[in-house]
């Protein structure tokens, strides 16, 4: 199979990108697309000519360090898959991809498709801590938790923190994201000590961040690899009001 790629090259936040169009030939229906990059970046090496610069690590949609836009879409086309768990078979031979890094000012470009997150890390720490009592592990059923509490924790604790709901949010806002670290702990007894004090500090560290608003268009939602309910967002701005 062989495509067309018009992937952005950046060297540094302060340069001005372009698009640079590359043919990538003998790329193979089981490959990843994170293997067929790496493949066309062989090439740019034997050429002597820089490689694709991009974001990788589980490679296997646990981690969320993975990015990139394809055709316009956070993850590329395939709803509930991360970047580098799309495969070639999903694209036609001859296709044209374009090829691009997250679009937020929050996530200023590092080099080519490499974003600088650093801004979800803030607000991650900004949350603080758990208080949990140390010492010998409880019993079981020494803490008990309704089953759907427990079910809607776990739901949104599976985000990922990819980004992909900045990059497909019109106002880049990452309400979708911190919604879904609020609300796993909000479910849990073990989350309600510092409650009130991690949802403020959560939603300020986004806004100091430069994160935009929600409007409530969605977009978030249907980009996110891991499928977040956006309810997470009605359950953060609860919160907020009533804590603020």
């Amino acid at each position: 199979m062989q495509l067309t790629l018009k992937i952005w090259r950046q060297s540094s936040a302060e340069s001005t990108g372009f698009f640079e169009k590359y043919i990538v030939d003998n790329v193979t229906a089981d490959m990843s697309f994170f293997e067929m990059l790496d493949m066309l970046n062989n090439d740019l090496i034997k050429q002597n000519k820089s490689p694709i610069v991009f974001d990788h690590d589980c490679r296997e949609g646990i981690c969320g360090t993975c990015g990139l836009v394809i055709n316009g879409r956070a993850h590329g086309p395939l709803k509930g898959v991360t970047a580098c768990q799309l495969h070639m078979r999903t694209f036609k031979n001859g296709e044209t991809l374009t090829v691009e890094p997250w679009r937020a000012k929050s996530f200023k470009v590092i080099k080519d498709l490499a974003v600088d997150r650093q801004a979800f890390d803030k607000i991650m720490e900004a949350g603080g801590y758990i208080s949990v009592k140390t010492g010998g592990a409880p019993d079981a059923n020494a803490m008990p938790i309704f089953k759907e509490n427990a079910d809607e924790a776990f739901d949104s604790a599976t985000c990922i923190g990819c980004g992909a709901c900045v990059a497909a949010c019109k106002n880049s806002s990452a309400m979708l994201f911190v919604g879904a670290k609020v609300n796993q702990y909000a479910q849990l007894p073990q989350g309600q000590v510092e409650h009130s004090k991690r949802v403020k500090n959560m939603v300020e560290a986004m806004d100091s961040a430069g994160f935009g608003n929600c409007t409530n268009t969605g977009a978030c939602e249907a980009e996110c690899p891991k499928e977040i309910s956006i309810s997470n967002i009605i359950k953060l701005n609860k919160e907020y009001l009533k804590f603020h």
